[in-house]
């Protein structure tokens, strides 16, 4: 809490020190400019001077501010990954050492050890998270890449996320709305493409909270590209964070998701898959309470 408001403080002082600099900036140009009127030559050297030192100084301000808030940022997802780390590993050290220490039945080995299986998938998942989000950001498209078909991709990941987050039937859906015969073939990296639909659906699992009902839908769109549709029923994002969410890192308001924690970095990686295939991702919500949708649009194979 310290230095979150020692980090508001700075941003305050960092605009109002810039304004105080423009203030002075002007007033001092001003009065130059009306002293020496009648000189022609350096009235317009003083105008001259006077833009470049206003755009200097708004410039400089801009990057104050920006610079303490991706500071802040990068604190915040350090805090998040150390938690998504410690937490389930300090569960699998505790759960090993109750087996080795104590004589239990067999069902509770077995109820222990699905739990310890379970932390190592939640611990892998962070790792793979970190490491894809860094590998996404390093080229502009995908090294060899392969037929993908997005339709297969989906089942596995839908299948996946059922049994992770031991889901009952008809709570998790997939609605396949292409026409007979249409393929849903890309090109593109097979591991990028699951992870950023596993992102898509785990996260809106993840802010469905207690009542799961999430449908995926696949459709053929306008100029042969498919698109990816993912809808929950949880709280909805209000319209001026619909842009921001897909940024590195950024966090929806703790309003939203008290109860939740991750690392940021799941849909800033949909969008850079997205990005890097050629496609698109985009959020929509009517509102608060009101549900969302997820859409991630990728151009189809070229058709031979």
């Amino acid at each position: 809490m310290f230095r979150k408001r020692t980090r508001k403080q700075s941003i305050v002082l960092a605009s109002l020190f810039g304004s105080m600099l423009i203030t002075v900036a002007v007033g001092l140009n001003v009065g130059w400019i009306v002293v020496n009127w009648r000189t022609g030559l350096l009235l317009l050297a003083g105008i001259v001077s006077f833009a470049v030192l206003i755009a200097g100084v708004g410039l400089n301000t801009m990057f104050l501010v920006r610079e303490i808030r991706r500071s802040e940022q990068h604190d915040a997802f350090i805090h998040a990954v150390t938690h998504e780390l410690k937490t389930p590993l300090a569960s699998i050290v505790l759960y090993l050492q109750t087996l080795k220490q104590r004589d239990l039945d067999r069902d509770k080995q077995q109820e222990f050890l699905d739990t310890a299986l379970a932390d190592t998938e939640r611990l892998q998942s962070t790792i793979e998270q970190v490491l894809l989000a860094g590998k996404t950001r390093q080229a502009r498209r995908p090294e060899n890449p392969t037929e993908v078909d997005v339709a297969e991709v989906v089942t596995e990941c839908v299948k996946e996320a059922s049994r992770r987050h031991r889901l009952d039937d008809g709570t998790l859906r997939v609605i396949d709305r292409r026409e007979t015969g249409e393929d849903a073939v890309v090109m593109g990296d097979r591991e990028e493409l699951m992870a950023a639909i596993a992102n898509l659906v785990d996260n809106a699992i993840k802010y469905s909270l207690d009542q799961v009902e999430v449908v995926v839908e696949i459709a053929r769109t306008s100029g042969r590209k498919l698109a990816v549709r993912v809808t929950d029923k949880g709280p909805g994002i209000p319209a001026n964070e619909l842009k921001r969410i897909f940024r590195r890192f950024y966090r929806l308001p703790r309003t939203l998701s008290s109860r939740l924690r991750g690392t940021g970095l799941g849909l800033s990686i949909v969008e850079t898959v997205a990005w890097r295939h050629g496609g698109s991702a985009r959020a929509a919500s009517p509102g608060p309470g009101q549900g969302s949708t997820f859409t991630l649009e990728l151009p189809l194979k070229p058709a031979t």
